[in-house]
């Protein structure tokens, strides 16, 4: 199986703005949810690389992201970093059901 360059990137991204929550403003919480989301992503990732039908974990933690960030990003209008991970868990959460839906069309 091709390795998921998008969903590590992903994970990655998730991963470094935790670091960055806490290296700007001292958040503890940013940087275990930031770390704890990233490992998610990207254990998510792997699975689904091993196997295109387990894609759950993947879906699971963009879709909580979409709709944690996507929530501060109405409250706030900041588009870093609330915007920017709404925006990158909703391309994810896309990429992911148009590959499920894909799958099924050829079922």
């Amino acid at each position: 199986m091709a390795v998921d360059w998008i969903g590590f990137s992903y994970a990655a991204l998730v991963s470094a703005g935790g670091v960055m929550g806490y290296v700007k403003a001292g958040s503890i919480t940013s940087l275990a949810a930031g770390l704890l989301f990233g490992l998610l992503a990207a254990v998510g990732t792997y699975l689904a690389s091993q196997n295109p039908k387990n894609v759950w974990l993947s879906l699971g933690t963009s879709g909580t992201l979409a709709v944690v960030m996507g929530l501060r990003f109405l409250s706030s209008w900041k588009f870093m970093p609330a915007g920017l991970m709404t925006l990158a868990s909703g391309l994810l959460l896309v990429k992911i059901i148009s590959g499920m839906l894909k799958r099924s069309h050829k079922s």
